[in-house]
């Protein structure tokens, strides 16, 4: 019965939003077609202005990952991590997801196909992908885009929470896997 309902609203939830959003329109007489493509337009603009912000941001992320900093890293904090029981694999995860989701991504898979998807390692960076954000590319990317020049307090809060995010996903996944 509950299956029912959840494949009944996931077939017609998104078409009931938009009918629902034409009618509201339609019934306030709000222009709808045209207030769309003032929108499309808006939008387009947007698009256009983050792309260099960005290609900032991927470039970074590509040199970071090339240059050998997260080895480097790795070797610096590795006695830490490993006296705190954290493995010292997932510090690329630690540090990455902050710029870049899709650069995580592709570190998490290596983590995934090297030590397999029901290992711990691989358990607890999941649960780090899921906890954090890319704060940094939230920063440049959409701040950029609405011209915001100082998000120095943005930028520490954004900080503070992956920290939280990293070290909750740390406890969780204690909690559950060990």
């Amino acid at each position: 019965m509950v299956k029912t309902i959840i494949d009944l609203l996931s077939s017609w939830l998104i078409p009931l939003i938009i009918i629902t959003t034409l009618a509201f329109g339609i019934i306030k007489k709000i222009p709808v077609y045209e207030t769309f493509i003032e929108g499309s337009k808006d939008g387009l603009k947007v698009a256009v202005d983050i792309i260099p912000y960005l290609i900032a941001i991927i470039v970074a992320v590509s040199m970071f990952r090339a240059s050998g900093a997260i080895e480097l890293a790795q070797q610096a904090l590795g006695g830490i991590l490993e006296t705190l029981k954290i493995p010292v694999d997932v510090l690329p995860v630690m540090v990455v997801r902050s710029l870049s989701g899709s650069a995580v991504l592709g570190i998490f898979s290596d983590i995934a196909n090297q030590f397999g998807p029901d290992s711990y390692i691989t358990k607890l960076t999941a649960i780090m992908v899921g906890s954090s954000e890319t704060t940094f590319y939230v920063l440049a990317v959409y701040f950029g885009a609405v011209g915001i020049k100082k998000f120095r307090h943005a930028l520490l809060a954004g900080i503070l929470a992956d920290i939280i995010g990293i070290i909750a996903a740390i406890v969780v996944a204690r909690w559950l896997f060990l």
